[in-house]
C-alpha cells in the first residue's frame, strides 16, 4: 500500500525520504509510481509551474521533510526574519535543532517521523532528562543520549551497530561507545544537506 508519506514526495517529484530505509529500497511508492497521486495516474502529465507555484512547492517540500503544520512552519519563518542575521540560516537552524530531527541526524532512527515519535513517549534524554517534546530546540553544550530503559527495544536496540558506520554533521559529536551526543555547535547552511531552494521559500512568505 502507498501511504500519505509516499503520496507527498509524487506529488513533490522527488523523494523527500520520509520513511527511511524504505525509501532506497524498490518498496519506495516513489518509484513504483513515479508519477503524480490522483485518479489519472501515470496519464496525468505534470503541468507548466507559475514562479508562484515553485515557491509554494518548495516551502510544502520544506514543511512536509520536516513533519511540520503549516502554522507552525509560517511561526518559525516569521522567527527567522525578525532575528538578527541572514534569515535562511536562522531558519535552518530553527529546524535542525529540534530534538525529533537532531536524534535523526545523529543516526539514532531513520527517520524524522521515527524520531518524533520516539522522542514523544520518552524514549530520548536531554542533559540526563526525559524530554517528549519533539519540538524542543537544543543549544550548544546540550547531552543527548538514548533512555536507559528504551535501549532494548525494537527500534533502539540496534543503534550502536547503525552509529558505527555513520558520520553525523559537523554540528554534532557522537561517542560511539557510550551513544551519548553532544551539541557543539549551531548548525550552519553549509553543514547541513537541504534539496531545496530555501530562497523560493523566503520570496513566497516575502510577496
Amino acid at each position: 500500500m502507498i501511504g500519505p508519506k509516499c503520496k507527498k514526495c509524487r506529488a513533490a517529484g522527488e523523494k523527500l525520504f520520509m520513511k527511511g530505509e524504505r525509501c532506497l529500497s524498490p518498496k519506495c511508492g516513489a518509484v513504483r509510481r513515479p508519477y503524480r497521486p490522483g485518479v489519472h495516474g501515470p496519464s496525468k502529465k505534470r503541468r507548466n509551474v507559475t514562479e508562484f507555484g515553485k515557491q509554494l512547492l518548495e516551502k510544502q517540500k520544506l514543511k512536509w521533510t520536516y513533519g511540520l503544520r503549516e502554522q507552525q512552519f509560517k511561526k518559525y519563518f516569521k522567527e527567522a526574519l525578525a532575528a538578527k542575521g541572514v534569515t535562511i540560516n536562522r531558519l535552518v537552524q530553527t529546524l535542525e535543532r529540534r530534538l525529533d530531527n537532531v536524534v535523526f541526524r545523529l543516526g539514532f532512527v531513520p527517520s524524522r517521523g521515527m524520531g518524533r515519535a520516539l522522542v514523544r513517549h520518552g524514549h530520548f534524554l536531554v542533559n540526563g532528562r526525559k524530554v517528549t517534546i519533539p519540538s524542543l530546540a537544543v543549544k550548544p553544550g546540550d547531552i543527548i543520549s538514548i533512555r536507559e530503559g528504551s535501549k532494548d527495544r525494537g527500534d533502539l536496540k540496534d543503534a550502536s551497530m547503525k552509529i558505527a558506520h555513520y558520520e553525523s554533521p559537523a554540528w554534532l559529536s557522537m561517542n560511539k561507545e557510550t551513544l551519548e551526543a553532544k551539541i557543539t555547535a549551531l548548525p550552519e547552511l553549509q553543514d547541513v544537506t537541504i534539496p531545496f531552494n530555501i530562497n523560493l521559500i523566503v520570496e513566497f512568505y516575502s510577496r
